[in-house]
């Protein structure tokens, strides 16, 4: 299974690579054209738009098929023990999603707690200035 996993790893990182590369040499050209004044650079922005998009769509499609290939490379027993496996993987990622989502939520309720403490004391310094500038204002009336 070791040299199996191992070519899926090679197929996936050639055809990441291949892509990339072309996205690279696809960008400096556009950006050759940009700076020649032969496109917009609005055009330019949105060739590179659908150039990316048209890569992230070959990588999708080279790693399913990379991965069709080493699924049909492998026994029933391997393809369980795969599901298995990437099951195991997928309940580790959604359980650490769930945690940073909820370490998020608490630190936003700290944050809207302090902010509101804030207010108060806020609200609370105005009213004490207020008061203080009518016990002056009524001082300098008194004085009259």
């Amino acid at each position: 299974m070791s040299s199996i996993g191992d070519g899926f790893k090679n197929i996936f990182l050639a055809g990441l690579g291949a892509i990339a590369y072309t996205g690279e040499k696809g960008k400096e050209v556009i950006d050759q054209l940009v700076e020649k004044g032969e496109i917009t650079l609005d055009q330019g922005r949105e060739l590179n738009e659908e150039l990316r998009r048209k890569a992230d769509d070959a990588t999708k499609d080279v790693r399913e098929g990379a991965l069709e290939a080493a699924m049909k490379a492998m026994t029933p027993e391997e393809r369980d023990a795969f599901v298995a496996k990437a099951a195991e993987f997928a309940r580790i990622q959604n359980e650490e999603a769930a945690q940073a989502a909820a370490a998020t939520e608490a630190a936003a309720a700290e944050v809207e707690a302090e902010v509101e403490e804030v207010e108060a004391a806020v609200v609370e310094a105005v009213e004490d200035v207020a008061e203080a500038v009518e016990d002056a204002a009524a001082g300098v009336a008194d004085e009259k």
